[in-house]
């Protein structure tokens, strides 16, 4: 006979191996996010001031690179093509590790996030898509509403400082690593004007080399370095846009850990490549691309223009519906259900956090309105602006529910027993309920002890008083 099944709960409470390696990924996302906050400031001061405007506009437009293997690009299309291959080689390794370690390792437990990426992508090109129809704009920036920036969105998390509870944040990670595997699709399918196949088949070739190394366990960075920036090259050149081959290498790379290993390749490569990628790879992205003119003018056309407005309401309305949306769907037609410690309103603050869609979006937004500057900067400014919007409105609602989080928290990090591990971990632990009956039963001598004190005290004190005591002139006070 076998066991039932225990009920699955959506946004249950993380295994403490998982909650472990989530809460170093956030910390690195977490300080990344920051960079790029950073980063994006100092790009619209340096793009606004006219003393500084030209010396943007210079370096940003400054060629350099072999021309002769198709590589003279200017800086800010390097940052694009070339540093955001390292983020999304970062997003390879995480999305292998969540298929063959994480969430998506069971189709049950994937179903959330899938659903819920699912959703949030197509709800915003869906409001995206009618705005423009109805508005008699331009359809072609359907996709720009679609991404989500983890980075962004956990700075945001770190600057109102939430007690955001472990179950909450890995779902919004989990939910961007499955958001940036089907913008790397949308990237790879419409974003395609022209192929070369020749530079094609050599990338994949050399992919096919990078693999077969892998499996023969050969080491050395001066070996797979070189590899890359030669798959990347060729990946460029062919026509495909060469962050995919940032995302073919990360999923090459083996996330789980044989006999004798501590953490596998994959885990040890991105431990050594995600400082790169949230400190330097984003951020330098960022500053070259979130320079856009901002005036009056400018920011009230993004509410009058069909394209800008368009990606406005897919971030910031789209996106929360669509995740909270799919999330609920999950719950309501399978046999899931929402875990007790929150409520829907916490999903709907989390779907509105995912509403900061920057690094994809602004990548989309230039491979989008590629033949139009105009329009290109514009709806970038409409992704800055949707991104705060979605950041303002995830603040408040989070905020509002700050001190439940906070509670939630406290009962999570809770060691009474002082072992390392968090109790609420131990409950079917029968060595750790003796622990606690120990400590209780040391306590309550404790208690005894101070009891008996106190009491023979109080009693040598009423001794210690003549019997007229309290008396004044003989009588009885």
């Amino acid at each position: 006979m076998t066991a039932p099944r225990t009920p699955r709960k959506v946004l249950g409470r993380l295994s403490l191996p998982e909650r472990a390696f989530v809460a170093d990924a956030l910390r690195t996302e977490t300080v990344g996010g920051v960079l790029l906050l950073l980063a994006t400031v100092v790009a619209l001061i340096w793009a606004n001031i006219p003393a500084l405007r030209h010396s943007h506009e210079s370096v940003s437009g400054f060629h350099l690179g072999p021309g002769a293997l198709g590589l003279n690009l200017s800086i800010a299309h390097w940052a694009a093509d070339g540093l955001l291959a390292v983020f999304f080689f970062v997003a390879g390794i995480e999305l292998k590790r969540e298929l063959v370690a994480g969430d998506l390792r069971e189709p049950r437990a994937a179903a959330l996030p899938v659903v819920a990426a699912l959703c949030g992508m197509a709800v915003p090109a869906l409001v995206y898509t009618l705005t423009n129809l109805t508005g008699h704009g331009s359809t072609q920036g359907w996709a720009v509403p679609t991404a989500t920036d983890i980075a962004f969105a956990l700075a945001v998390l770190a600057v109102i400082g939430t007690s955001l509870p472990s179950s909450l944040r890995a779902f919004l990670l989990t939910l961007a690593v499955v958001d940036d595997l089907f913008a790397i699709l949308i990237i790879a399918v419409f974003f395609t004007d022209r192929l070369n196949f020749a530079a094609l088949g050599g990338a994949v070739a050399a992919l096919v080399v990078f693999w077969l190394l892998l499996r023969k366990g050969v080491r050395g960075w001066y070996v797979y370095i070189p590899l890359a920036l030669v798959i990347w090259a060729l990946m460029y050149n062919s026509g495909v846009h060469a962050t995919i081959a940032g995302v073919a290498m990360g999923l090459m790379l083996r996330c789980t850990t044989r006999e004798g290993e501590q953490h596998s390749p994959g885990e040890h490569i991105e431990h050594l490549v995600r400082p790169l990628s949230a400190g330097l790879a984003v951020p330098m992205f960022a500053l070259f691309s979130a320079g856009v003119k901002i005036s009056g003018g400018a920011l009230g056309d993004v509410f009058t223009k069909p394209e800008t407005l368009g990606v406005v309401l897919g971030l910031v309305v789209g996106k929360t519906l669509g995740i909270f949306g799919g999330t609920w769907l999950t719950a309501r037609f399978t046999r899931a259900s929402l875990s007790e410690d929150l409520a829907w309103a916490d999903v709907f603050a989390v779907a509105s956090l995912a509403g900061i869609g920057f690094t994809v979006s602004l990548l989309i937004g230039e491979l989008a309105f590629a033949g139009d500057a105009v329009l290109t900067d514009e709806v970038k400014a409409a992704v800055l602006i949707g991104s705060l919007m979605a950041a303002v409105c995830a603040t408040v609602l989070l905020k509002i529910r700050n001190a439940k989080y906070r509670r939630l928290c406290e009962e999570e990090e809770r060691d009474d027993d002082l072992d390392g591990i968090p109790d609420i971990y131990e409950q079917d632990d029968p060595a750790y309920h003796l622990r606690m009956a120990g400590i209780h039963e040391r306590k309550a001598a404790e208690h005894r002890r101070i009891a008996a004190e106190r009491a023979a005290a109080a009693r040598h004190g009423l001794a210690e008083v003549p019997g007229g005591a309290g008396e004044e002139d003989g009588r009885p006070a």
